[in-house]
């Protein structure tokens, strides 16, 4: 989130390009493009959340990866409610 300058979910060029600096990596853009290329496999210029955490996760994390499959899906069948939460009285406190 720290990166996501434009709030739509995913890391642009100029968004990396500001964490590697952070980082103390800065790379050119064409490196950073090649970057951004082998993390989304070449489909897309952004890199998005789930392209983010398979690059930390990495190939061998298999489990962890089905745990994010199941949490993605969790989700979708709870959304979060919008507005403020129900009035609770103290015999309703643990």
């Amino acid at each position: 989130m720290e990166f996501d300058l434009n709030n739509q979910g995913e890391i642009d060029l100029m968004s990396v390009k500001r964490m590697m600096e952070k980082l103390g990596a800065p790379k050119t853009h064409l490196e950073l493009k090649k970057m951004i290329s082998e993390v989304t496999g070449g489909v897309s210029d952004t890199i998005s959340y789930q392209d983010f955490v398979n690059m930390m996760l990495g190939k061998r994390s298999a489990v962890l990866k089905l745990v994010m499959m199941f949490e993605g899906k969790a989700n979708e069948r709870n959304p979060k409610r919008s507005g403020p939460p129900p009035e609770r009285d103290i015999a309703s406190l643990p």
